[in-house]
């Protein structure tokens, strides 16, 4: 794409080393427009005039660094997205772990939701966790994202009428309030999950997870970015765990020591040693 005065190629350039840097988010000439469009929505919000004005902002503002990846990143999200995941988690993940921890006397499951988005995939995986796991078990769930604006809205547990199809009605009726416009989360369930800014070229530090789910989010990185997150999530998880990522994704030809785990439901990669 030529230079347009507003956003030259050497701007484009700029922007898209300063966001893979801090985020591992690759940029390509393909989607630069997508860069483009929300880079002018946030100069106006900031009242800013130029695109170089606002690069030595975020330069120099970490807090402004970071609401501009909020203002960039993609935030497509459903409750029981993809059930396939949900089904292998159900009948498949959850009875392995099961059988493993209760060997070793331990009732906890860890799990973490990484790009979690507005909460729907954790608050999905809370409600299915109370459905069949034994009332002797315990769960923990960490939901994060680079967004704080989607973190705002997890937190608060409030979804539109619209934003609460593909959620079973004996879930709707047995987990949510109807309120005004909408739905809210039940606080016995908001409870079981921490919501948390991270971003994921960053170690989160948590450790001896049993399950992460991190779904339609390395699509956004490039190889290496992708290798170091998928290596980051290995040192964070137990040594008999379980990853879910997206459908479209892949580990496939990547240098990770996961394995590659197919079941009746889906497809997953499973930490064993």
């Amino acid at each position: 794409m030529a230079d347009d005065g507003f956003f030259t190629n050497a701007d484009f350039d700029a922007y898209r080393t300063l966001i893979y840097n801090e985020s591992g988010i690759h940029f390509t000439s393909t989607n630069r427009s997508i860069l483009e469009s929300r880079l002018k929505e946030r100069l106006r919000e900031k009242g800013i005039g130029t695109v170089k004005t606002y690069f030595d902002t975020i330069s120099k503002d970490k807090e402004e660094l970071k609401s501009f990846l909020d203002s960039i990143t993609t935030n497509l999200t459903r409750f029981f997205r993809n059930q396939a995941h949900f089904d292998a988690l159900e009948k498949f993940v959850i009875p392995e772990l099961m059988k493993i921890k209760k060997a070793a006397n331990n009732y906890t499951l860890k799990i973490w939701s990484a790009g979690c988005s507005t909460g729907e995939e954790p608050y999905t995986i809370a409600m299915l966790m109370n459905e069949i796991l034994p009332s002797s078990w315990r769960y923990e769930i960490v939901a994060s994202d680079i967004s704080l604006k989607c973190l705002m809205t997890g937190k608060e547990g409030f979804y539109a009428d619209n934003r609460i199809a593909g959620i079973p009605s004996a879930y709707l009726n047995k987990y949510f309030d109807k309120v005004d416009g909408g739905y809210k989360v039940h606080a016995d369930i908001m409870g079981k999950i921490r919501f948390d800014y991270h971003n994921l070229k960053n170690d989160s530090g948590l450790r001896n997870l049993d399950i992460v789910f991190c779904r339609n989010v390395i699509i956004y990185f490039d190889e290496t970015a992708q290798t170091a997150v998928i290596n980051r999530f290995w040192d964070s998880m137990a040594s008999k765990s379980f990853l879910f990522i997206g459908h479209s994704e892949s580990l496939f030809g990547m240098n990770t020591k996961f394995e590659f785990v197919k079941t009746e439901w889906a497809t997953l990669y499973r930490k064993y040693i």
